[in-house]
């Protein structure tokens, strides 16, 4: 993929937190939508179709965890990597992380080289695949 543009929802309760990292990777030329419960995100995801999700693990109504299981039952999003954002590192934390269906776990606040690492992933992985 090259350096294409990745389409990366970002899913967080605080606002501006969440609004700082998509300008961020919009301005390193990745599309982005913004979210900031699950319920959104579901709705989002369904016509965004992102290769990425950046998802805070605790949202108000529908937790990361509850949210990346729907993530991933949804048609076409199978494959999307998922990043638990999160203040907790713990083993038990990471543990619950993959069990819901996360490919990473991130302390907050987000580490933008750890970002980009993963970037570089999920770019390598579409190029895989196509």
């Amino acid at each position: 993929m090259g350096s294409e543009a990745l389409r990366i929802l970002i899913v967080d309760d605080h606002e501006d937190t969440a609004e700082m990292l998509s300008m961020l990777l919009t301005g390193k030329g990745h599309d982005t939508q913004v979210a900031l419960d699950g319920t959104a995100a579901l709705v989002a995801a369904a016509a965004f179709q992102p290769h990425l999700g950046l998802l805070d693990l605790s949202l108000p109504g529908m937790s990361g965890y509850e949210l990346a299981k729907r993530l991933r039952a949804m048609p076409g999003l199978a494959r999307i990597r998922l990043v638990a954002l999160t203040g907790h590192g713990s083993e038990g934390h990471r543990m619950r992380a993959r069990s819901a269906g996360f490919n990473d776990h991130m302390l907050k606040p987000v580490n933008l080289e750890a970002v980009e690492a993963v970037l570089a992933s999920v770019r390598q992985a579409i190029g895989e695949s196509t």
